[in-house]
């Protein structure tokens, strides 16, 4: 579809059944859950283990093919957890496994498909042994992991750093670089004297925010009607 053929009063509807969704089903499997959070398509968020918290404004984007996945397994109910801070986004595909620790800083950006554990999974020499070797991951704050990419145990990545698509992340990266290749390593410094816009900045006044995006989809969606909705899904034609 090139646009949303809903009214304006289904979208609002659909989002109410999400914040519901996320408020009754998901909120009680964390530990924390900050406020602001946005879950597009909650059901599609999946949570196994515990401590996982997530801070305020979060915003995940699942898909029915892109599932979002929080996992701690780990061999003691002393270890393992996962720890997402505030304003970071994480988009569909996105898998979290942790048997020790991963801690994910304010304004992170996780790509489609990206992949952090702090575990090897299995032993090297024994396969049927569980969880192998674990190291804590750290990822500092307003980094941006591009799509597909793979963090591995014990690497920590510093802050305002980005990891190229694909890139497979083994050893730890430098604050203010850009890293790509598997294994990953720095192509590029950045100016640790420029002015950085972070995701901080887009909510710091999350009700003017809030007013701009009504306004914007009162005005996208203006016009539409539940008819014209229904037949755009059953007989799309060329234009919508």
């Amino acid at each position: 579809m090139l646009r949303d053929h809903r009214p304006y009063y289904v979208k609002k509807t659909f989002e109410k059944i999400r914040e519901f969704h996320a408020r009754h089903f998901l909120a009680p499997q964390f530990q924390h859950l900050g406020e602001g959070f946005n879950f597009m398509e909650p059901w599609n968020v999946e949570v196994f283990g515990a401590p996982i918290s997530l801070g305020k404004f979060a915003n995940l984007i699942a898909t029915p093919e892109g599932k979002i996945r929080f996992t701690v397994w780990s061999m003691s109910r002393e270890v393992g957890r996962i720890e997402v801070g505030d304003y970071c986004l994480i988009c569909p595909g996105v898998r979290l496994s942790s048997a020790t620790e991963i801690v994910i800083r304010d304004n992170c950006m996780l790509a489609s498909g990206v992949y952090v554990t702090d575990s090897d999974w299995h032993d090297t020499y024994n396969r049927v042994a569980p969880i192998g070797k674990t190291e804590p991951v750290r990822i500092e704050q307003n980094v941006w992991v591009g799509d597909g990419a793979i963090v591995c145990k014990g690497v920590t990545i510093g802050e305002n750093s980005i990891i190229g698509a694909r890139s497979v992340v083994v050893d730890s990266i430098p604050a203010n670089t850009i890293a790509a290749g598997n294994p990953a390593r720095v192509v590029r410094d950045l100016d640790p004297t420029a002015k950085m816009t972070t995701r901080a900045h887009w909510f710091a006044d999350p009700e003017s925010l809030n007013r701009q995006i009504e306004e914007l989809d009162r005005d996208n969606l203006k016009g539409n009607t539940l008819l014209d909705w229904f037949r755009s899904m059953l007989l799309p034609r060329k234009g919508d």
